[in-house]
């Protein structure tokens, strides 16, 4: 056996034993914050246990919302339905057969009121996953704090607001390339002054791996997304020291255990080398900041039970490298958008994570680990060469237009398919200890009906509104569009008036056109 090699997912070879490669000089919470950005990481603070919900409509997903804080969760991450995602009303045809579906539907400010009704905004944070129209999205929630008579200097959040990794990986685009980037710069600029506590971005190497990417295809695109927005913002004149610091990342957290605690400590040192050469001097602009998901394509709709396990194993490794926030995701999904029971169970698996491990009670427990250290080593100098390759292309904008990350993924992810079906890798219940009869039968249906609910809705407002306020507000938005202006301050008044998102997203269309 002793021939037998053994690699993680990104094909680095595990040795059988390890000697420390050199030894780790620097203390938590300094410069570049390996060992977590924190001195005392959860000493002081438990991470953010952040359930991410949002299916049916607003009512729906409105209820779910104070389950899950009545269960103790603490913070609220919303998702929205694909036609909300690419700026399509209920009503479009094009929303035929995906309202409600996987995630909430979301027409116009009135959705928002009535999704965060009871909830006071200024005393949660909010995390929401929307990209292509995350400028319209982050306006609702502005103009209902507004109404709510919150300070919206104080209220807190994050918006995804990641456009590359959607050309990359995802898909959920309107606008071509350099537009998207325009309308996320306006965002920066709008936050760092009217709402200085809010993430203006959360830059995402989750979908990257989902696309089938390795962890460290995941960790060096991630990051040359990150530059790429860095050097957008400098562009625009903004200062790397304010604006630096309301940039998050959310990141997978897959199965290999050791791989993902290791990417997770090497993303922090890269990121702080990258901030620093780039002019950066507060130390909180250096710090990375990051929100983890337990990995959705990991789930399996076989023996789905099995999903329980395979969670805890992946969020005790986002807890063991350093997280700030994390969603475990329900044990059904590989068959549908969870339960209630499946949320709870997978709330449950953080707080007894949490409260009963004991993995809180030191800072950063596997530093020194002659394993870790060297996989960390290893992993960040595997990213640099990507992150090197990508910047000699002109950066991560020229790269995605050019096919050379979609294409990387797509070669990763069909070598880890092959793997899998020659049982080269084994997938518990997948391709070994298999079973006739899976038994789950529980599982969440949303019905078709809820299209017309909201299409009921629509032309209920549009009776109602004033109409002639809407119609200046979207030409205001169009002559901004033609010509240099910050949008947001636009599409804020647009919101308040209550134009649809997509009416809104139509006349950017009609500006920018489509990619």
């Amino acid at each position: 056996m002793e021939d037998k090699k053994f690699v993680t997912s990104s094909g680095i070879e595990i040795k059988a034993t390890y000697t420390l490669a050199e030894p780790m000089a620097e203390k938590p919470g300094q410069f570049p914050y390996t060992r977590g950005i924190q001195k005392d990481m959860y000493r002081g603070r438990l991470w953010t246990m952040r359930q991410y919900a949002g299916f049916s409509t607003a009512e729906e997903s409105n209820k779910r919302y104070h389950y899950l804080l009545q269960q103790g969760t603490m913070g609220l991450s919303v998702a929205f339905d694909l036609p909300t995602q690419i700026g399509y009303d209920s009503d479009h045809e094009m929303a035929e057969g995906e309202v409600g579906k996987v995630g909430v539907a979301i027409d116009s400010l009135k959705d928002i009121e009535t999704l965060f009704d009871g909830i006071e905004l200024e005393k949660i944070t909010t995390s929401m996953t929307i990209n292509a129209t995350a400028s319209i999205l982050l306006a609702m929630y502005i103009a209902l704090a507004k109404k709510q008579g919150a300070d919206i200097r104080q209220i807190s959040g994050t918006i995804q607001n990641d456009i590359l990794k959607e050309y990359a990986a995802r898909g959920t685009y309107i606008y071509p390339p350099k537009s998207s980037m325009r309308i996320i710069t306006d965002i920066f600029e709008y936050c760092s002054k009217e709402v200085p506590k809010w993430n203006t971005i959360s830059i995402s190497g989750y979908h990257i791996r989902e696309a089938g990417s390795t962890a460290v295809q995941e960790l060096a695109f991630t990051l040359a997304n990150g530059k790429a927005y860095l050097n957008a913002a400098l562009e625009k004149g903004l200062d790397i020291n304010i604006f630096a610091k309301r940039l998050s990342f959310f990141f997978n957290c897959h199965n290999n255990f050791f791989e993902e605690i290791a990417k997770f400590r090497a993303a922090r040192r890269m990121w702080a080398n990258i901030t620093k050469t780039l002019g950066a001097t507060d130390e909180k602009a250096q710090m990375l900041r990051f929100h983890t998901q337990t990995g959705g394509s990991t789930l399996t709709a076989q023996q789905p039970m099995n999903n329980i396990v395979r969670v805890t194993n992946q969020a005790m490794a986002a807890v063991l490298g350093g997280t700030q926030s994390l969603h475990t995701n329900g044990f059904d999904e590989a068959l549908s958008l969870p339960t209630e029971a499946a949320a709870k169970i997978a709330l449950r698996t953080q707080q007894v994570i949490a409260f009963e491990s004991g993995v809180t009670e030191t800072v950063d427990p596997l530093a020194g680990s002659f394993f870790v250290e060297n996989l960390t080593n290893e992993i960040e100098a595997a990213a640099q060469l990507y992150i090197d390759k990508i910047d000699a292309m002109g950066g991560s904008v020229n790269a995605i237009e050019n096919g050379y990350i979609q294409n990387e993924i797509a070669d990763a992810a069909y070598a880890y398919q092959v793997e899998i079906e020659e049982a080269t890798r084994i997938i518990v219940g997948v391709n070994k200890f298999t079973q006739q009869k899976e038994g789950i039968t529980d599982t969440l249906r949303i019905d078709e009906s809820i299209r017309t609910i909201q299409t009921d809705k629509i032309n209920k407002l549009k009776k109602e509104r004033n109409n002639e306020d809407v119609a200046i507000a979207l030409a205001n938005l169009k002559k901004g569009a033609e010509s240099t202006e910050n949008l947001m301050p636009l599409i804020l008044t647009a919101v308040e008036a209550y134009a649809t998102l997509g009416e809104i997203a139509d006349v950017l269309r009609s500006v920018f056109g489509e990619y």
